[in-house]
């Protein structure tokens, strides 16, 4: 807890909003995306789903995966706790319903379907996108897809699966998600072996969005490693999210946005 809040007031510090902003491409995605205050229908959605979680007491047996493929906890779990501590805000899922919304992508993937908060925001953000989101526990992957077949969210196939045995078979001559949500497991470890993994399938269309980047020092020191790789050209910094794109025509650039 210390070192995020410590995290955070460094991040204040760096901060800026849209008058700190010299790129187009970035001006525009900060004024007309993570600032855009339109009240979406979709919102009421989201806002729905996550109460219906936070009143559901059951509990299931709740399995985590671990790098490598490695099963590091299995619990019981009250759903509701579920939702509480480890689902998306209700502000990031409406950022993420923006993002989607914004960028239109052909195919989305998302690593760590949880309870699908953040499932339900990419589908409405894009109706016409194919979602594929990946979760190793069975149990929170069934609730989040029958949520879905619900509201009739149709464009979402939901994949049980250890996440790196999933990224291996991903070839660069195929159709690759144009925007892909990190959000399965926040270690260094993980982080860095998705990333390489998934490097190849980049285009210059590619967003990626990376979950909790100032969770741990470790995780902080991931992030560096992303954005200092060569094939990266733009990141922004939220404090929550860090979003990295490959677009070939920008100058390497790293932004600090408060959202």
């Amino acid at each position: 807890m210390f070192h995020i809040i410590k995290s955070y007031f460094k991040f204040l510090l760096k901060s800026k909003n849209q008058h700190g902003v010299h790129s187009p491409f970035v001006f525009d995605l900060v004024t007309k995306c993570f600032y855009d205050k339109k009240k979406y229908p979709e919102y009421s959605i989201l806002k729905e789903y996550r109460k219906s979680l936070l009143a559901n007491e059951n509990t299931i047996e709740v399995t985590d995966f671990g790098a490598g493929s490695r099963v590091f906890k299995s619990n019981q779990r009250k759903i509701s706790a579920i939702a509480k501590n480890a689902g998306i805000s209700p502000t990031r899922a409406e950022l993420l319903f923006r993002i989607t919304n914004y960028f239109h992508p052909e195919s989305v993937l998302e690593i760590g379907t949880s309870l699908g908060l953040a499932t339900i925001a990419l589908s409405l953000g894009s109706k016409n996108s194919k979602i594929i989101t990946l979760e190793g526990c069975l149990q929170t992957i069934s609730i989040a897809k029958n949520q879905c077949q619900l509201q009739n969210l149709n464009n979402i196939e939901f994949i049980n699966t250890k996440f790196e045995d999933y990224l291996k078979k991903l070839q660069p001559a195929t159709r690759n998600p144009q925007l892909i949500y990190f959000d399965g497991n926040h270690s260094k470890k993980a982080t860095l072996d998705y990333f390489e993994l998934l490097l190849p399938i980049i285009s210059n269309e590619s967003v990626w969005i990376f979950d909790d980047i100032h969770w741990s020092k470790d995780m902080e020191e991931a992030w560096e490693i992303i954005k200092n790789n060569p094939k990266v050209t733009v990141t922004i910094d939220t404090f929550q999210w860090g979003i990295v794109f490959f677009r070939k025509e920008q100058e390497k650039e790293h932004f600090v946005i408060r959202v």
